[in-house]
């Protein structure tokens, strides 16, 4: 080979290397950019489901007290049926 055409390759080559280079690093960019983006849907998620578990525990408690509402609805009509039947 003559010192001309080892020049050539050796060019051709190195821009060969640059390429992929740049084609890694574009690949880690997009890898990069995946990641971030499911590290907002994940505290996005994370959000809603604190929100959900928020609603979820006041949707317990209004039940907790409409139930002891009913207890006690029930403990005065029972009084109210047993002063009827006195009567």
């Amino acid at each position: 080979m003559t010192l001309k055409t080892t020049l050539k390759l050796t060019a051709a080559a190195a821009s060969l290397a640059v390429l992929a280079g740049c084609a890694s690093s574009s690949a880690l960019e997009d890898v990069r950019m995946t990641a971030e983006s499911a590290q907002a849907d994940a505290a996005e998620a994370r959000s809603i489901a604190t929100q959900a578990q928020s609603t979820a525990n006041q949707a317990q408690r209004d039940a907790r007290a409409a139930l002891q509402m009913s207890e006690q609805n029930r403990e005065e009509m029972n009084r109210m049926f047993e002063r009827s039947m006195r009567k």
